[in-house]
Parts: structure tokens; C-alpha cells; sequence
């Protein structure tokens, strides 16, 4: 994204404030495909179950036409799935509750509101609710898309009071059996999500060392790429790790093996930069690593994801002492104090001048205008354009033109696939339900992938959805569906580029003064001498986790800012000359508590 998003010319020195450019939208990259996810099928397979159990039986109640409330709760089955199984149970519940508050507020009002347009102003407020609350959750894929989804349908299904009672029940029903298909893995893999988090970082950790290692002399092309996706994916797999309990002595023992991989795999970040980079402190244990090591920490990703036995892994004194724990009765790594965590953190992230309150404006805005464009037009589901409007808004302008490009681009192969999928959808009720299971498959299998892809395989999910309550002829559904996208597209993106996100740069500057507080107190550490004990390497470790903390946010809140079309050119020497300080300093944490281990 980023690359895409610099300003042409010669970058700013300043201070936001000064003079605003004009970046171009790519084009593309927008349609490139990567590479998918490692744990695509998991979500997949989750909600096909979720969804073919009530399917079923509905089928078998003769009552179809119940369907989009029990597809409510087992759409809850995409959710979590990157999470330790004790933190997604806790998260799958909320997600089902969300789901079923939100079908509540949908269904309650079209059944008090007779007004199309004050039902699209209904539809667009919640689904601002669920963009703001999912960011603010870092809920994770599919986001705020598939709850946005159920509930604007919910809106203009007619509806009767009384019925709402027993429709979410069904919604909550299906739910719970998602929830159900989601942790039934933890009875085979019990830490199978800890396992794949940190083979990640394991993986990361070896790219970093193979890209150091592939130039004779200093900065390897890429490098500055590899550290930063190391960093991210090390500091993902550490908070996936506070998240596993530890109440047993075998719990904690196979957390134990755990933590020492991810140590030896964050080891990779302190480079082979020399040591007075980082102040005097830095000691005589430079580590310069080779492609023997590269090749360990790739074998043992392998052995995690196999389900083979943890290996044993060294790790020094200092690092054993920081990973022995703050109290005897609960050993492992620790969070960095003073950090919020759980609902403290999320409504930190929602406070006053937060940079996510300007895209709840958007998406508020740009439904609205969207649903009241797609009544304009006469199309009969202006809670599509609804959707799609949702659908497009990401963190800057940037991304949220890439989005509406790729679902485009996807809904109009999605329709031609619909349209030849006809003759089997006239088949009968089995054969919807089956082509409705395959296109959820094949949607979680490319929608990785790239978004376009995925959304091919929703399309005619979507148009099959709405023909269990209701006979509407396939020509109409087409126009309508098309129709819909294209007006949601450009409404949806216009509002983007008049909403401009300032805060987005003012987010920079607040980075800017964190990172450069954590560096500080990095290298009062680092000058102040060796880690004698316990103590004193997990206030090391702390300083460490604030520094990461600190430069990842720093570069997140570069990468939106540089990708709004119009924004104050950006302190790119500051931020460069911030992040060269910040990883020296983080360098040398990690020599400091790693380096003896790795020299033996």
C-alpha cells in the first residue's frame, strides 16, 4: 500500500500542517492475487457445518424460509479462528450476541417502520456500528462485512412483531451450534492455534535471517520489509500466547516449550548490527546469524504445524529469568505493564478523537446515500447498495478504492457464475442448499487469496439467500444485484473522498512521541549494563514489548495516513529517522537477553 501511496517528488521534512498532495489510487494491485492464508480451511470448513445442520433440517421442517435467521447465528462459525481456544470461546459469545442484538434492532424496526427510506438510514447507522466496534475489536476477518450483511437483509424482510421473539431465538440457536463447531477442534489440537501462531513467527523469523544474509554488505534489499513483518508476526504470536491460560503445571509446561521457540525466533530481530549502534551497553555477544539457523527455526515451524512434539530449544540466562514469571505460581512472559487491555483497550480506541470515529462518518454517510440512490433508481433490495458501501470502507482511501474495485470486479464474474448455475438451482431446494454450502466453501478459499476472488463465490450465495423466502425471476435478481454494486461502489466511494480522515496524521504524531519514549528508556537499559537477574530482564523484556509495540503502531499509522488522496505531506525524515533509532535500540534488547544462548 504504501508504495502506492507516497507522494510524488521530493518526500516532506515537516510537520502535518504543511502542503497536502494528492496521491494516486492504484490499480493493479488491486486485482493481484497472493498467496492464502495457512488456516483458510478452518473457517471454511467451520461454517459450512454451521450453516448444513440447520439447512437441513429446515429443509426437512419444510420451512426455508426461516433460513436467513438461522444463517444469522452460523455465520458466527468464520470468526476467531486464529484465537487460543479458552480466548475464542469468550469471543465467539460476543460475536453471537452482537449478531443477535443487531437481527434484533433489524427486525424490530421492519416491523414498526413502514418508510424504505428510514429503514436504509437504519440499516446505515448499525452498520457504521458494527465498522467502528469490529476496528476497535481488531476482531479480525470476515469483520464487519458478514454481521453488515445479515442485518441490513434483516431490515426489509417483512416482519411482524410477534415474531421477532422466535426468529432470534433461531438466530441464537444456530449460534450456539456454531460455537460449538468452532471449539470442537480443542478435543484433537488443544493448542493448535498457539502452535500456528508461533510457527508464524518462526517462519518470519527465518525470511528475516535469509534476507540479511543474501547481500554480501550492508542493507539487503527487502530487509527493512522482512524485520518489519518479523516484528509484527513475533509480537502477534506473543499476544496469542498471554492469551493461553496457565492453571495446571501442564499447562504452563507446554506454554513453556512454546515461549522458547518464540524467543529464539524473535532472536532473529537483533540483526548483526554492531554494538555501539545501539550505546555502550550493548555487551560483547554479537550474534551473527547464517542460513543454519534460518534452516532450524524452519524445521521446527514444521514440526509445530505437523503436530509433532514442541522441540527443546536453549535459551540464556536472562532469558529464562524474564520467562520464569513475576510469581513462582504463574511462570511465562507477562504483558508490558501499563498497557490497557480487554474492554479498557477497546474503549481507548474509540475516545474522543479517535481516528475510527471519521470512518463510522463514511460508512454512516455513504450507506445512506447509497441505499436512497439505489430507491432512486427503482431497484427492489437498496439494502445491497447498503452492503456494498459497507463493504468498501477501510482504513484510508487508498484501500477503500482497492475494495470497491475488487468487489466489482467479483460481484460481475459472481453474476455470471449465478447465471450459470441456474439449471441446477432449478433443481429444488437440495440443490440450492448445496450450491449455497460449495459457494461458502469456495468464498473462505479465495477470498484470502484476494478479495474479488472471494466475493465470485458470494455473489450468487448472496441472490440464493434471498430465494428461500421469496420466488423473485433471476433476470431481476441479476439487474438488481448489479445495479445495486455499481451505485453502492460510487456513492460509497465519493463519500470516502469527501470525508477526509485528518486525525489519521495527528495519529503519526502521537507515535512518533511513544516510540521515541520507549527508544529512550531502551537505551538508558541497554547503557546501564548487563541483566543480572530476573528483575532486571524482564524490565528489559518490558522496554522491548513497549519499543515493538511502539514502531509497529508507528508504521501502521504511516502506512493509513500515506494512503489518504488528500493529506498533509507526512514528517518522513522523522519517521524514518525515529524507526533506524527504534530498531537499533530494539537490536539490542534482543542481543542483550538472547545472544549468549545462540553463540553456545
Amino acid at each position: 500500500m504504501g508504495k502506492h501511496a507516497e507522494p510524488s517528488g521530493k518526500s516532506a521534512g515537516g510537520v502535518p500542517g504543511s502542503a497536502a498532495r494528492v496521491r494516486p489510487l492504484p490499480v493493479r494491485s488491486a486485482v493481484r492475487l497472493r498467496r492464502p492464508l495457512d488456516i483458510w480451511h478452518k473457517p471454511a470448513l467451520s461454517a459450512v457445518a454451521a450453516l448444513a445442520i440447520p439447512d437441513l433440517t429446515l429443509y426437512a421442517l419444510g420451512r426455508l424460509d426461516l433460513i436467513l435467521y438461522t444463517s444469522a447465528g452460523a455465520m458466527c462459525a468464520l470468526y476467531a479462528h486464529g484465537l487460543p481456544y479458552a480466548a475464542r470461546a469468550r469471543t465467539l459469545l460476543w460475536v453471537v450476541l452482537g449478531m443477535v442484538a443487531s437481527l434484533g434492532v433489524a427486525l424490530t424496526a421492519a416491523s414498526l417502520i413502514t418508510s424504505t427510506a428510514l429503514l436504509v438510514v437504519g440499516a446505515s447507522l448499525v452498520a457504521a456500528v458494527h465498522k467502528v466496534v469490529c476496528d476497535a475489536t481488531r476482531i479480525g476477518p470476515p469483520g464487519n462485512v458478514i454481521l453488515t450483511f445479515i442485518t441490513a437483509s434483516a431490515f426489509f424482510v417483512p416482519q411482524h412483531l410477534g415474531q421477532v421473539p422466535p426468529h432470534l431465538a433461531l438466530a441464537l440457536g444456530a449460534g450456539g451450534l456454531a460455537w460449538l463447531v468452532c471449539m470442537a477442534p480443542a478435543l484433537l489440537r488443544p493448542q493448535g492455534p498457539e502452535r500456528i501462531s508461533v510457527a508464524r513467527a518462526l517462519e518470519a523469523a527465518a525470511g528475516l535471517l535469509r534476507t540479511e544474509a543474501g547481500a554480501g554488505g550492508g542493507e539487503p534489499a527487502g530487509a527493512a520489509h522482512a524485520r518489519h513483518a518479523a516484528a509484527a508476526t513475533v509480537n502477534a504470536a506473543w499476544h496469542t500466547l498471554f492469551l493461553v491460560p496457565v492453571a495446571t503445571p501442564a499447562k504452563a509446561a507446554a506454554r513453556s516449550g512454546l515461549e522458547r521457540l518464540l524467543v529464539r525466533a524473535e532472536s532473529a530481530l537483533g540483526g548483526t548490527e554492531d554494538a555501539d549502534e545501539v550505546g555502550a551497553g550493548a555487551g560483547p555477544h554479537e550474534v551473527r546469524f547464517t542460513g543454519a539457523e534460518a534452516g532450524r527455526l524452519g524445521s521446527w515451524a514444521r514440526e509445530l504445524r505437523g503436530g509433532r512434539a514442541v522441540p527443546e530449544v536453549a535459551v540464556s540466562a536472562a532469558r529464562a529469568g524474564e520467562l520464569a514469571g513475576a510469581v513462582a505460581e504463574t511462570p511465562g512472559r507477562r504483558p508490558a505493564p501499563g498497557q490497557p487491555r480487554g474492554v479498557r483497550a477497546v474503549l481507548a480506541r474509540l475516545a474522543p478523537g479517535s481516528p475510527l470515529l471519521p470512518i463510522g462518518v463514511r460508512v454512516a454517510a455513504g450507506c445512506v446515500l447509497a441505499g436512497w440512490a439505489s430507491m432512486a433508481v427503482g431497484v427492489g433490495h437498496p439494502y445491497w447498495a447498503v452492503v456494498t458501501a459497507a463493504s468498501i470502507y477501510q482504513a484510508n482511501t487508498t484501500l477503500s478504492w482497492q475494495r470497491a474495485l475488487q468487489r466489482t470486479l467479483g460481484n460481475l464474474l459472481g453474476l455470471l457464475l449465478y447465471t450459470a448455475l441456474l439449471p441446477l438451482i432449478h433443481g429444488g431446494p437440495l440443490a440450492m442448499i448445496a450450491i449455497v454450502l460449495a459457494c461458502q466453501f469456495g468464498a473462505e478459499a479465495g477470498i484470502t487469496r484476494n478479495y474479488w476472488l472471494g466475493s465470485v463465490c458470494v455473489t450468487p450465495m448472496a441472490l440464493l439467500l434471498t430465494q428461500f423466502g421469496s420466488q423473485v425471476p433471476a433476470g431481476t435478481l441479476i439487474a438488481d444485484r448489479w445495479t445495486d454494486t455499481l451505485v453502492g461502489a460510487v456513492v460509497g466511494l465519493v463519500c470516502c473522498v469527501l470525508v477526509t480522515n485528518r486525525r489519521a496524521a495527528n495519529r503519526i504524531e502521537a507515535a512518533l512521541g511513544r516510540v521515541a519514549a520507549a527508544e529512550a528508556d531502551a537505551v538508558r537499559l541497554l547503557t546501564a549494563g548487563p541483566t543480572a537477574g530476573a528483575d532486571e530482564a524482564r524490565e528489559a523484556g518490558w522496554a522491548r514489548d513497549r519499543l515493538a509495540g511502539g514502531l509497529l503502531e508507528l508504521r501502521e499509522a504511516v502506512e493509513v495516513a500515506a494512503g489518504e488522496w488528500w493529506q498533509p505531506a507526512l514528517p518522513q525524515e522523522r519517521i524514518a529517522h525515529a524507526e533506524q533509532r527504534g530498531h537499533r535500540a530494539l537490536a539490542g534488547l534482543v542481543r542483550r537477553l538472547s545472544a549468549p544462548a545462540l553463540a553456545a
